[in-house]
Order: structure tokens, then sequence, then C-alpha cells
């Protein structure tokens, strides 16, 4: 499986951004896709969870109400939509893949910048 990250960009304090990770290969391996960033000087932390047959959603805290993620399934995407973000916002996102027989997290995407400006 292929994961390709789109959608990063520069925006302004308050607006929003769409996020799409795009699955390739043999999807039907994909038990989840999931969102992490990495913001300038701390560690990847995780953002937001979906799960690919039951559409089972998880969100962090620091994003729930502002950010919504959904499963595409004519397109084999994970997109994610990034409402009312502020500077903390600003790092690079990364899309991983669950594997429904190998566990959580085994297929990862490059990074997409996003950065909030005032």
């Amino acid at each position: 499986v292929q994961l390709q990250a789109s959608g990063g960009g520069l925006v302004q304090a308050g607006g929003s951004l769409r996020l799409s990770c795009a699955a390739s290969g043999d999807v039907n391996r994909l038990g989840s896709l999931s969102w992490y960033r990495q913001s300038p000087g701390k560690s990847r932390e995780f953002v937001a969870r979906i799960t690919t047959r039951a559409g089972n959603m998880e969100y962090a805290d620091f994003v729930k109400g502002r950010f919504t993620i959904w499963w595409d399934i004519s397109k084999s995407a994970a997109n994610l939509e990034m409402d009312a973000l502020s500077a903390e916002d600003t790092g690079v996102y990364y899309c991983s893949g669950g594997d429904i027989f190998r566990g959580s997290n085994v297929y990862w995407g490059q990074g997409t910048q996003v950065t909030v400006h005032w």
C-alpha cells in the first residue's frame, strides 16, 4: 500500500485547509487511516483516525470540534478538513495506514506542510 498526502499550504489564522491521503496498491488491506503532525521542536503527535470499514472516528482533544476526518471510498482517500486553524496547528502532517493483518501505522505517506500565520 502506498499513501500520498496532499493539500497542505499557507493559511491565515482562523482559516481552513483540507488535507487528503490517497491510498493505492492493495487498499483492501487498509483497516484505518490516521493523520499525525509534527510541529517545530515537538514530537510527532496523533491528530485523527478513521476505520475504513465501519467509519469509526477518533480525534485528539486539541482538534475536537475543529477538524473532521472522513473516508472517501470512491477515491480510497482519507480527508481531513481543518477549520479554525491557529498558529499552533503549524507543522508537517503525515498520514499513516493500519494493515488489517499487521496492525496500526504500518504504511506512511510523505508529509505535507501546513503553515498558519497571523
